[in-house]
């Protein structure tokens, strides 16, 4: 049904589908009408009309089966920061715009988490904990560490800003080259100096399968790769070899496929600490999407340029 926060039931304002309640959007623009959907559950009767569709937080692409039918539509904006699943099946001539900002923070918090508890031990402790063990051991901290970010955008400046206060120098990657951040093309160079590698580039053709063997023998003696970007930007066949030696260990919060099969040697694979992708989904992303939904809803309204487009 529309939202009473629509001013009404004209059918001249343009329709918005949301995978939450408006009101939660404090001040939406009056001028559109708003209406709850998941269309992945149950496809409303009004999914011709829709003109604005923010898609259900969900990885995969099921939330564009419903594109076909959306005669009308404009704009898709989804949740999540990354659009690889989705830009395919968006149709030409409607702007696709990513949840770019939604994650950063709760990202940020996971990857050093990841890098926290792989470096101090922490499940060992929890396995420990289940036998009724009590042993000590010498861990390295991540003081005086050498953290490499590969991907510095806007979630790698948060990561960064979680790093450092935590006495580490941090050397920053990008796809191109600036002021204080490296060129990808550099990799092969930085990566012996590093203590620990955290990847959080995008999914593209350059980055899928980014990291191979060639990327991980260039790896120093007990060097800690963290992954909280995308399964496929690492050669899971290659990182088992390596973890396998023991010469390095890892954190993923991504892997390929997803969810793993219980089949697969990374489960039993040494040193490996695995999250289910979870990176962004913690209480700080709510209140960021409800941000970027109402801001862009009113640059919609207005007809002003939108943000994080990347299609259209």
């Amino acid at each position: 049904m529309d939202s009473p926060l629509s001013g009404g039931s004209a059918s001249d304002r343009p329709l918005v589908w949301l995978p939450f309640d408006p009101a939660e959007l404090g001040d939406p623009p009056q001028t559109l009408r708003y209406e709850v959907a998941d269309p992945t559950r149950e496809v409303p009767d009004s999914v011709a009309e829709v003109a604005y569709y923010v898609t259900p937080y969900q990885m995969g692409s099921s939330v564009t089966d419903v594109l076909p039918q959306m005669s009308g539509l404009q704009v898709v904006q989804t949740l999540t920061a990354g659009v690889d699943a989705v830009r395919p099946r968006v149709p030409a001539g409607v702007r696709l715009c990513s949840g770019r900002g939604i994650h950063d923070a709760s990202t940020a918090e996971l990857a050093v988490t990841l890098v926290l508890a792989s470096l101090r031990g922490v499940p060992g402790f929890v396995r420990d904990h289940d036998r009724r063990e009590w042993n000590q051991q010498w861990y390295p901290a991540l003081a005086d560490r050498h953290v490499l970010i590969v991907g510095y955008g806007a979630i790698g400046e948060a990561i960064e800003a979680r790093l450092a206060p935590f006495e580490v120098t941090i050397t920053k990657v990008a796809r191109s080259a600036r002021d204080g951040v490296h060129a990808i093309a550099e990799l092969p160079d930085l990566l012996p100096s590093a203590d620990v590698v955290v990847l959080i580039v995008p999914l593209t053709d350059e980055t899928r399968g980014l990291v191979d063997a060639a990327f991980l023998g260039r790896l120093r003696d007990g060097a800690l790769l963290v992954n909280v970007s995308r399964g496929p930007v690492v050669d899971q066949d290659a990182l088992v070899a390596e973890l396998t030696s023991g010469r390095i260990t890892a954190a993923l919060d991504v892997v390929d496929p997803e969810p793993l099969p219980s089949s697969s040697p990374l489960w039993g694979a040494p040193g490996l600490l695995i999250s289910p992708h979870v990176g962004g989904t913690s209480s700080a992303m709510w209140p960021r999407a409800h941000r970027l939904v109402r801001d862009q809803l009113h640059r919609f309204a207005a007809g002003e340029p939108l943000a994080n487009v990347v299609q259209g």
